[in-house]
């Protein structure tokens, strides 16, 4: 899909999850796609929710491992829960087919969402997050909830870079997280105005974060507006990426 989109190199960051890496690693050397190993945590900054990005991870790295283990427990014990409260609600879902939407990946939201879809309670995935899904909603269920600073330092003693993913929402935290060790500000994202872009970049700057960009890409039938490599992130982004990663390798 990378290959026919034109797309030369793609970061793999499932929620949670590495075990998808050695594959998409391997299928990238054979179609001439080169692979970021990659993955995206949840954070809690006080009650704000931020997803967190590792580039360039060690994915084997034992510490990573436990800890993503950890939250993919609790990710299953959070769907269940939400499966019961849309069930009170009169809308019962299958568990076997949550399980089976989110693949070899985290069960999270979007795969409930899909089964909602799918079932015909709801007429979109946007819609299944406003009236059940989001925050103060009736089927919502909080994360067990890791600080950014537990998160980063995972990340990093895996030898990755932590970059705060989609951060329009949350940019009164970049301040905190980049004194805490945040290295990278997503500013090219999909749906993001141009203003939004150049905010985010001089704000980047301010704080001396690289820029980095991406589609989060879930797949089109989940959000169709977000095709694979359907956001154009400057090379520059991709140099200073590996510039950072460089001299976080360094002694100090």
């Amino acid at each position: 899909m990378a290959r026919a989109s034109g797309v030369d190199l793609i970061a793999l960051t499932d929620h949670d999850a590495v075990e998808g890496i050695d594959e998409a690693m391997a299928a990238g050397a054979r179609w001439g796609v080169a692979v970021l190993p990659g993955v995206e945590i949840s954070a809690y900054a006080g009650e704000v929710e931020v997803h967190i990005l590792g580039y360039m991870i060690r994915h084997r790295d034992a510490r990573l491992r436990d800890m993503l283990r950890h939250y993919r427990t609790a990710r299953v014990r959070r769907a269940r829960e939400m499966l019961a409260r849309l069930a009170a609600l009169g809308m019962p879902l299958s568990w076997e087919r949550v399980q089976a939407l989110a693949g070899r990946g985290s069960t999270g939201r979007p795969h409930v969402a899909r089964a909602l879809l799918e079932e015909g309670y709801v007429s979109s995935v946007a819609e299944a997050f406003a009236r059940y899904l989001r925050p103060g909603m009736p089927a919502y269920v909080p994360r067990d909830k890791a600080s950014p600073a537990e998160v980063m330092a995972a990340i990093h003693a895996a030898g990755g870079l932590a970059v705060l993913a989609h951060p329009w929402a949350v940019t009164d935290e970049v301040a905190r997280l980049a004194a805490q060790g945040l290295d990278g500000l997503e500013v090219f994202y999909a749906g993001y105005a141009t203003n939004v872009t150049a905010y985010l970049r001089a704000l980047a700057t301010e704080q001396g974060l690289i820029c980095t960009g991406g589609s989060d890409f879930h797949g089109l039938r989940l959000m169709p507006g977000n095709p694979l490599g359907g956001v154009a992130v400057p090379l520059a982004c991709l140099r200073a990426l590996y510039q950072r990663h460089r001299q976080r390798g360094r002694p100090r």
